[in-house]
C-alpha cells in the first residue's frame, strides 16, 4: 500500500510523555537530539504532568521541545497487578488525542531513540492507528494465555495456537510508538470508554488495543524494535535496517544501564546503549537559537522527504482484554509519585470529557 500525502505538513508533530522528577527527562532530551540528528522536519511536543519540575521543563524547552502540561488520568478503582508497577500513570497518555491543533502525530515513549528519519510515516492513510506488533515471549506476559502456551504473534508458526482454545489472539501492538490523528470526538470517546473499562495488566496499551481493534494497521518492526526481539526472535532483526529502538527491556534504560540484568551483557545491547549515549552526549545536536522550531502558532515547515512504502498486514486486528489477578498497585520512585499523592490526585481529578 503506497503512502498518501493528504495533510498539511505544518500540522504534524512528534509527541512524547513525561511524569515525575526522575531520569526519564534524559530520555526526552535524547529523543529531541535524535530527531535533530536524523533531520526531522517536525517538532517534538512533550506532554508533561504537573509533577514535572520547572527545571526539567526548562531543560526540555532549551532542547527545542514544545512543553504542554496535561492533567493526569487515573484508571477506575479496581486494584490489579500491572506488568510493571508504574504502568498506571500511562493512562494519562490519552490526553494527546486532544492535541487537535495537530492533524497527525507520531507518539514516541521517552525510552525510545530514533536512528533514521521516519517523517514519511506522517503520510500514512487517514483513519487508522499505525504501530508495530509486540512480542509475547517476555515474562511480563506470563499472565496471558499466549505466554502460557508459548505462542507469539512474531512467529506464530513456531508454536501453533491450540485449536481447543478457539481462534488465535488478534494482533496486539506495542504502544511505545504509534501514528495517530488527534480528534475531539475520539478523545471524548476514549475517556468515556475508559470510565467503564476495568484496568488490565498492560494499562493503556491493552486499552488502546481494545479501543482501536478495528482501526489498527501493523507496520514493520524497524519502526519500534523492542529489545527482547534480539534474543527471542533474532531472525526477525536486521539491526542495520532498524530506524527506531525501544529501550523497554528490564535494565536497558541507557541512563541507568549497569549491564547486570538478564540479557544486558549482550554485545548488541551494549552497542545500542552506547549508540544512545553517542547521541545524548553530542553537543552539536543541542538546540540552537537559530534553529527553526515550529510552535503551535507558527506553521512554517519544510516539505517532507520522498515517500516510502510500508508493508501493511491485513490480518483481523481485533484484540482482547485479559483478566488479571487482584493486587494492590505498587508505585515506584522512578516517577516520584507516592501513594499519598495518588490518593490526593484521585480526589482532585476525575476522568472527564471536557477539553483540556
Amino acid at each position: 500500500m503506497a503512502i498518501e500525502n493528504t495533510e498539511k505538513p505544518s500540522k504534524w508533530a512528534y509527541v512524547t510523555f513525561l511524569a515525575g522528577n526522575g531520569d526519564y527527562v534524559k530520555g526526552v532530551v535524547g529523543l529531541a537530539k535524535g530527531l535533530r540528528k536524523v533531520n526531522s522536519d517536525y517538532p517534538l511536543v512533550a506532554a508533561v504532568l504537573n509533577d514535572v519540575p520547572e527545571e526539567h521543563r526548562r531543560i526540555l524547552r532549551s532542547q527545542g521541545c514544545i512543553v504542554r502540561e496535561i492533567d493526569p488520568i487515573l484508571p477506575p478503582d479496581n486494584p490489579i497487578q500491572y506488568a510493571v508497577p508504574y504502568f498506571w500513570i500511562n493512562y494519562s497518555k490519552l490526553r494527546i488525542w486532544n492535541f487537535v491543533e495537530y492533524s497527525k502525530m507520531i507518539y514516541l515513549d521517552a525510552d525510545i531513540q530514533v536512528y533514521d528519519n521516519i517523517d514519511h510515516l506522517f503520510n500514512t492513510p487517514k483513519g487508522y492507528i499505525y504501530a508495530a506488533m509486540d512480542c509475547f515471549c517476555d515474562k511480563t506476559w506470563s499472565h496471558t494465555p499466549q505466554y502460557n502456551v508459548g505462542y507469539c504473534q512474531q512467529c506464530p508458526e513456531k508454536a501453533m495456537w491450540p485449536t481447543e482454545m478457539g481462534s488465535p489472539p488478534p494482533l496486539h501492538f506495542n504502544a511505545g510508538m504509534f501514528v495517530f490523528e488527534p480528534c475531539h470526538t475520539t478523545y471524548t470517546s476514549l475517556l468515556e470508554t475508559l470510565r467503564v473499562t476495568p484496568p488490565t495488566s498492560f494499562a493503556e496499551q491493552d486499552f488502546l488495543n481494545m479501543f482501536f481493534k478495528n482501526k489498527y494497521k501493523p507496520i514493520q518492526q524497524i519502526y519500534n524494535l523492542v529489545l527482547c526481539l534480539l534474543w527471542y526472535h533474532p531472525e526477525k532483526v536486521e539491526l542495520e535496517e532498524v530506524k527506531v529502538v525501544h529501550y523497554c527491556a528490564a535494565g536497558s534504560k541507557p541512563w541507568s544501564y549497569t549491564g547486570l540484568e538478564a540479557n544486558m551483557d549482550r554485545k548488541d545491547v551494549k552497542m545500542l546503549v552506547e549508540k544512545w549515549w553517542d547521541v545524548f552526549n553530542n553537543e552539536t545536536l543541542d538546540f540552537k537559537a537559530e534553529d527553526s522550531v515550529p510552535l503551535a502558532t507558527q506553521w512554517l515547515m519544510p516539505s517532507v522527504q520522498e515517500h516510502e512504502k510500508l508493508n501493511f498486514r491485513t490480518e483481523d486486528s481485533a484484540t482482547r482484554v485479559f483478566s488479571m489477578p487482584s493486587s494492590v498497585v505498587s508505585l515506584v520512585s522512578e516517577h516520584a509519585i507516592t501513594e499519598a499523592q495518588l490518593l490526593r490526585e484521585r480526589k482532585r481529578v476525575e476522568i472527564d470529557t471536557t477539553p483540556d
